[in-house]
């Protein structure tokens, strides 16, 4: 063979193996860019599962504590009507003063427990009647004092932590 054939072989055999090269550069860029797409899908969905997992643990947080809000309010409810009980029974005159100030502090001691835990009196006597926070159980007819105020208390009314955990039952005013 001459030259001029080796040499046209030889050229011919280079553009091939540029040919070749440029189409594995392209499949080679090919798999590159399919696997960054990858991996960003792949960020993506773990920044989705944490953001997911974050969620879920602060609503899981916020149900533990609403559960025990609920039971301690579930718990105080059930105490209030004690509370009923001793201020009746401090209304009653005693013959004993002795005894009549045990009660009294047996009273004051339970009413400040049950303040610090979240429990709050409400006020009903004078105030304006409020159907959110009271109960009116009686109606009288009288233009002593302005139309829908409060008369009288018949049983102490509560919030619990800002919550309505028991109206107040009162009698109201009503024009005539």
């Amino acid at each position: 063979m001459d030259d001029d054939t080796k040499s046209s072989e030889a050229a011919a055999s280079d553009s091939v193996d540029m040919a070749d090269s440029g189409a594995v550069v392209a499949g080679l860029i090919g798999e590159r860019d399919a696997l960054a797409k990858e991996r960003a899908d792949l960020y993506d969905q773990s920044l989705r599962q944490r953001a997911e997992f974050e969620n879920f643990r602060k609503r899981a947080q916020r149900e533990r504590e609403e559960f025990s809000e609920f039971a301690a309010m579930e718990a105080v409810r059930a105490v209030v009507p004690v509370l009923d009980d001793f201020e009746r029974a401090l209304k009653i005159e005693s013959a004993d003063k002795e005894y009549a100030r045990g009660m009294e502090l047996i009273y004051q001691r339970l009413l400040e427990a049950l303040k610090k835990l979240g429990l709050e009196a409400i006020e009903a006597e004078g105030q304006k009647f409020d159907p959110a926070v009271h109960h009116a159980v009686e109606m009288e007819k009288t233009d002593r004092v302005e139309d829908h105020t409060i008369l009288y208390q018949h049983q102490r009314g509560y919030n619990f932590k800002g919550k309505l955990l028991r109206p107040a039952i009162v009698k109201v005013a009503v024009e005539p």
